[in-house]
């Protein structure tokens, strides 16, 4: 099992870990960056992450950390 923590300050909202994860966990959020661009979200409500980084290696800005439990 896995979760990741995504640092707002390094988040441009690109979306590319949106896409990326495997198990669709990651969503636009409601919450905003001092530029004004939604950021993202870890959704994991039934700890279904398996830990696989695969965000955290695509995100170019390296804003998502992979923590594995």
């Amino acid at each position: 099992m896995g979760k990741i923590v995504i640092d707002a300050n390094r988040c441009k909202s690109c979306y590319l870990c949106v896409s990326t994860c495997p198990k669709g966990l990651i969503k636009k959020s409601d919450k905003t960056n001092r530029l004004g661009d939604y950021l993202v979200e870890f959704d994991d409500k039934n700890n279904e992450c398996i830990g696989c980084a695969m965000c955290a290696k695509r995100c170019p800005d390296m804003a998502i950390t992979a923590v594995y439990k």
